[in-house]
């Protein structure tokens, strides 16, 4: 009997044993679940901010293109900036010229220089360079002309108005490289 009072007295005690490991189990898969739950949103977080980074590293790399791309065809539009600018005295003095062989009334002198004179202009409108239109009567607007001098004006209806043209104004693309000068009366 007394073994078999041994045996039952073991029994309880290894059910206790059991139950205790199978809870550890169950606690151990529990956190287990929860760590790969945590390691899965930090996962997800990780992904997250990857693709955001990602994200704004193209969108900065499309704008960079976006303003290189832009750059060059500006710098394209005006690479000849300097050539057409040291180019401009000779545009006017083939004007004054022009001007000068029409009062000589010498017309076969004044049909060869206007043909190397519009010769030289249809290459340099090919090349960008467009004239500004500048009459007299237009207002004055400064962001457009650059005024030599005031005189008062003829009629009160040329005040602040252009009165004379003394230098041609031409641009560039879109850009003025030289703004024309003018007489505004007062």
């Amino acid at each position: 009997m007394s073994k078999h009072k041994e045996q039952k007295k073991n029994k309880p005690e290894i059910e206790i044993d059991e139950k205790i490991e199978q809870e550890s189990d169950i606690q151990k898969d529990a956190s287990k679940d929860s760590s790969l739950e945590n390691t899965e949103t930090s996962f997800d977080e990780q992904l997250a901010a990857e693709k955001d980074k990602f994200l704004r590293l193209f969108a900065e790399f499309e704008n960079y293109k976006r303003r290189t791309i832009k750059e060059r065809l500006d710098l394209f539009k005006t690479a000849n900036k300097e050539l057409m600018t040291a180019l401009l005295p000779v545009l006017d003095d083939f004007d004054r010229a022009l001007n000068e062989i029409k009062k000589a009334e010498d017309d076969e002198l004044f049909k060869g220089v206007e043909l190397i004179s519009l010769k030289f202009r249809n290459t340099l409108e090919q090349k960008g360079l467009t004239w500004m239109t500048v009459q007299v009567g237009d207002v004055f607007d400064a962001d457009l002309h650059q005024a030599i001098t005031q005189i008062t004006a003829p009629t009160p209806d040329l005040k602040g108005k252009i009165i004379d043209v003394v230098e041609q104004g031409y641009t560039l693309g879109e850009n003025i490289i030289r703004f024309p000068k003018v007489v505004v009366g007062n």
